[in-house]
């Protein structure tokens, strides 16, 4: 089963120093914290930020083809984590057919937000995610859930990077 999820923001983690993006259930408290690279952030950020860029940016090119090949995106999963590692599929639309294809969640995220289309987290994912191995040292797994639920809009601010 699936369970759409919003973008709740960006923060940075404070032990490893590396961006994470914060999923919450829309209909819910479960939230999925996914650690990304910074330039996979700043493609997200933009795009939270609605910032326009001189030349089109990587994810603004493929929606750009997208929508000329008349192709949209029907919903983006994350649908596995193996080995601390999440995996995602992109759900295009062309003529009525559906089309899956394999993607970092970082980017399968940057074109939902792009084109506007559902974000949704497999029930399995939640299940087996597991707060990131440098965090857990220090603070263990309900904690940081009981942390990451009581994020607050101030609390993850705007992404700087």
């Amino acid at each position: 089963m699936e369970l759409e999820m919003k973008i709740r923001g960006l923060m940075m983690d404070p032990v490893t120093n590396m961006p994470i993006v914060i999923l919450k259930d829309v209909s819910g408290n479960s939230v999925l914290p996914i650690w990304v690279g910074i330039y996979e952030a700043n493609a997200i950020a933009l795009e939270i930020e609605k910032v326009t860029t001189q030349r089109p940016m990587t994810h603004d090119l493929i929606k750009s083809l997208l929508l000329g090949l008349n192709t949209g995106i029907r919903k983006v999963v994350v649908n596995e984590l193996r080995e601390d590692t999440f995996y995602a599929l992109i759900w295009l639309e062309k003529d009525g057919e559906l089309i899956s294809v394999d993607s970092r969640p970082s980017d399968a995220l940057a074109l939902a937000l792009r084109l506007d289309c559902p974000i949704y987290v497999d029930e399995t994912v939640l299940k087996s995610s597991k707060v990131a191995t440098a965090a857990s040292d220090k603070i263990n797994n309900e904690e940081m859930r009981r942390w990451l639920e009581g994020l607050n809009d101030e609390d993850l601010g705007r992404y700087k990077m």
